[in-house]
């Protein structure tokens, strides 16, 4: 038996699920629910209430004071800096890792229309393509957002989000990473677990997909190189191409301004994740 510490939305539960599906017989999976920050002050932007990391720290904790073994996040709710005496066991398959709109095609927007979303990166992004556009903060569950998406022209969503509910609105704009660039870790699900766990450890390796690994490990050595929880519009997205990983970076120089943006590619993925992060600093400072 395995005590997965979770979060009690409909999407915490179904990653936990997954995992759980992924382990199959070798371990029964038992949710253990925990009540985050995030969770707590839903109407808050995640800036005014810790930034990243609001939706991990209480699950994370459950496992350190051995209310469960392992805990199951989002890669991308994910600060850069891991705990001491917690492992990132392993990271699955990854999902669709886009973005997208939902109620409007980005080229059907009118002039000034008004977009909700609770990510300054996605804002940032999406004011370099659309300067006309004005937004919103909007947070919440994927089911809160749906439900209030009538209220606006267009709100965000993370694609593998809507995937894994099942949920199929009427007008969805996927957007492809090259136009907006995803949080890190993005569409991947990673498991942690106590670092002295050796036999957790064993059970999640065979759950581990190693694409997707090099993949999270590079975008999170960029993240860490900003400075683990930079406050600044931040994302990257790799993906293995051949034997090379490339990656798509991007970082703005405050929440409402100019968004950089860089690729590189190469055989080492930490350390690309790192050169891109020195290089998008330095864009900044200049």
């Amino acid at each position: 038996m395995l005590r997965a510490a979770t979060r009690g939305s409909a999407l915490a539960r179904w990653q936990t699920a997954h995992i759980a599906e992924l382990l199959g017989s070798t371990a029964d999976v038992e949710p253990i629910l925990v009540t985050t920050t995030g969770d707590r002050l839903g109407d808050e932007p995640i800036s005014a209430i810790g930034g990243k990391g609001v939706f991990v720290k209480e699950v994370q904790a459950a496992v350190l004071d051995s209310r469960a073994d392992i805990a199951v996040h989002s890669a991308k709710d994910l600060p850069a800096a891991t705990p001491d005496g917690l492992v990132i066991a392993a990271v699955s398959r990854r999902a669709d890792p886009r973005d997208a709109l939902v109620g409007s095609r980005l080229s059907d927007l009118v002039q000034g229309a008004l977009v909700a979303t609770g990510s300054a990166r996605r804002r940032v992004q999406l004011r370099e393509l659309r300067p006309d556009l004005r937004f919103a903060e909007l947070r919440g569950n994927i089911g809160t957002r749906l439900k209030k998406a009538s209220d606006y022209d267009a709100v965000v969503m993370a694609k593998a989000a809507l995937d894994r509910l099942g949920e199929h609105p009427t007008v969805v704009d996927v957007l492809g990473c090259e136009v907006m660039v995803p949080q890190v870790g993005q569409g991947a699900l990673a498991v942690e677990c106590r670092e002295d766990n050796h036999r957790t450890r064993a059970l999640l390796a065979a759950i581990e997909d190693p694409v997707t690994r090099r993949e999270v490990d590079a975008e999170r050595a960029f993240l860490t190189t900003l400075g683990g929880d930079c406050t600044l519009p931040a994302g990257a997205h790799a993906h293995v191409r051949g034997d090379t990983l490339v990656m798509r970076a991007v970082l703005a120089d405050s929440p409402d301004g100019r968004c950089h943006s860089v690729v590189g590619e190469g055989d080492d993925g930490e350390a690309l994740g790192r050169d891109l992060a020195r290089q998008l600093l330095d864009l900044v400072a200049r």
